[in-house]
């Protein structure tokens, strides 16, 4: 049977359709003929649905129940209740749910309310989902408010922006503007005490790579604790003084302190995994990874002894890969409003045209320098600023690693 033939059946004769979805018939057309279904009349018959609702594959009660919901009749709302507490599946008990929201009915808020106490957080957002409808109703909200001390952080978020939201800032200027004294500046100076003059919102987009760790002669630190202490200050500013919901994007990777002796090992420090939840803590919130992979020669070689003696336990690999942790300015507000914010020109001009790096993967040959040991190459600046950044955005960063390039590429 085709697609055509289904349309034309559930328009008809229900009754012949009904020959289709019989539970003895195999999978395959089960699943084909409820999958093909689309949107169903008025006076469609439910009834062919519920035996399905039963059935022992999974992907086939799911559709069933898919297509009970699109009817939105009342008079199933009894076995839908049924069918999300009994089902052993999540997908179809939460389909269940969802077809009950889908009612918009008064009836459904006894069955939904008490779906807010399953177990399974995915049950629960559904619930959450079709109750929303009626958030003004008095119980309803009391119920939903509740939710506000959920185990889920995703639960939490979504009751804390619906009824806790409050707001970001107390900034009122213009998301587009920066001040113009911070345009094309280089300040010498002590990161934290510079940070401190900058207005609060005033920075679109942050792309740094923080000093490493006692591994160059420039950054010497007493202790790793007092290193990770010395970023969090900074970048706890940099959260201030970044406008509400734009991008912080972080370069750095694991590094290598050296032994002392042959006596001792040598250190590896997971710096990007260590930063993280200060971060996380301070209020960014992680986006993406997006790891930057360079050419094998222009990496240290750390299997030179392995390659003599081949014994296990003493492998190293060679590292060849940087991390560009993407972090946002916590926000409710989604994205899209960031981008309402600019007029239609500056949108038009900012786009990304051409090809576009797909995967989080990116192969950019490193930049040597004689005065500088750790240089952005500017490929690598290029595409974080056409990906984060719009047009006359402020760019910011705090070590002052990639101005060389910036000066080259036009951005502020």
């Amino acid at each position: 049977m085709t697609k055509a033939e289904i349309t034309e059946l559930k328009n008809g004769n229900n009754g012949e359709l009904g020959k289709y979805l019989n539970p003895v018939n195999d999978t395959k057309t089960l699943y084909f003929t409820l999958d093909k279904l689309g949107r169903l009349p008025e006076n469609f018959d439910g009834k062919y649905f519920i035996p399905l609702c039963k059935h022992p594959i999974e992907k086939i009660r799911l559709l069933a129940v898919k297509n009970i919901g699109k009817l939105c009749d009342e008079k199933y709302l009894t076995q839908l209740e049924d069918i999300s507490i009994s089902d052993e599946s999540t997908m179809v008990r939460r389909e269940a749910i969802s077809s009950i929201g889908r009612m918009r009915s008064k009836n459904a808020i006894p069955i939904l309310i008490k779906s807010l106490k399953d177990s399974d957080p995915k049950i629960v957002l559904q619930a959450i989902r079709g109750l929303l409808v009626f958030n003004e109703n008095n119980l309803v909200a009391a119920e939903l408010k509740k939710l506000i001390n959920h185990p889920n952080e995703v639960i939490k978020n979504v009751i804390e922006k619906e009824y806790f939201d409050q707001p970001n800032s107390e900034y009122n200027g213009d998301h587009c503007k920066s001040p113009d004294y911070l345009k094309n500046v280089v300040v010498n100076g002590d990161v934290l005490e510079v940070l401190k003059i900058v207005p609060t919102e005033s920075i679109h987009l942050t792309f740094t790579s923080p000093p490493y760790y006692n591994a160059r002669d420039y950054s010497i630190y007493q202790s790793y604790d007092e290193y990770l202490e010395f970023l969090r200050d900074v970048f706890r500013e940099v959260h201030r003084i970044t406008k509400e919901g734009r991008f912080f994007i972080l370069n750095t990777s694991p590094i290598i302190i050296p032994r002392v002796s042959r006596q001792h090992s040598s250190k590896r420090y997971p710096i990007p995994f260590d930063i993280h939840p200060f971060l996380i803590e301070m209020g960014w919130e992680f986006i993406d990874d997006i790891v930057w992979v360079k050419p094998e020669f222009s990496a240290k070689d750390r299997n030179s002894s392995f390659r003599q003696h081949r014994k296990p336990l003493a492998y190293k690999p060679t590292a060849v890969t940087e991390y560009l942790m993407v972090y946002r300015k916590k926000t409710h507000k989604l994205i899209d409003w960031n981008i309402r914010q600019y007029d239609y020109k500056t949108v038009q001009e900012s786009k990304v045209f051409g090809e576009i790096d797909q995967i989080n993967t990116w192969n950019i040959d490193p930049t040597f320098d004689k005065t500088h040991t750790a240089v952005f190459p500017m490929e690598l600046c290029l595409r974080v600023l056409k990906y984060y950044s719009f047009k006359n955005d402020l760019v910011f960063d705090p070590f002052g690693c990639s101005y060389k390039d910036f000066q080259f590429i036009n951005y502020n």
